[in-house]
């Protein structure tokens, strides 16, 4: 499984980024994703949670980010978004997409097996 990330940089407070995730090797319509954060210093934080369904997907946010932060994927499931609005210093973090081998959502890194690299989020006063 490779998950490709894409999408971070440099921002202003109040301002927006898209993140993408691309996926190759497992099927996003089978096992559930989700989008991580960490920030130094800091644990690593679930923020997103997708899983698909038969008319699309289902997904959830962590309270920090929920109102902001909107998950969506390309009509074939190959590559997972996360539109993130509003953004402020507290978000700067690296982002990371991860894939789990279950079908079923969960905000524990420790379900999912299958991660990208990391794309950076820095967000400037």
């Amino acid at each position: 499984v490779q998950l490709e990330e894409s999408g971070g940089g440099l921002v202003q407070s109040g301002g927006s980024l898209r993140l993408s995730c691309a996926a190759s090797g497992r099927l996003f319509s089978r096992h559930a994703m989700a989008w991580f954060r960490q920030a130094p210093g800091r644990e690593r934080q679930c923020v997103a949670t997708m899983s698909a369904t038969s008319s699309g997907w289902t997904d959830d946010f962590d309270d920090s980010v929920k109102g902001r932060f909107f998950a969506s994927a390309d009509n074939g499931l190959n590559t997972v978004y996360l539109q993130m609005n509003m953004l402020t210093p507290e978000d700067s973090a690296v982002y990371f997409c991860a894939m789990s081998p279950n079908a079923w959502r969960s905000t524990a890194a420790s379900d999912y097996d299958s991660w990208g690299q990391g794309t950076q989020v820095i967000v400037s006063s």
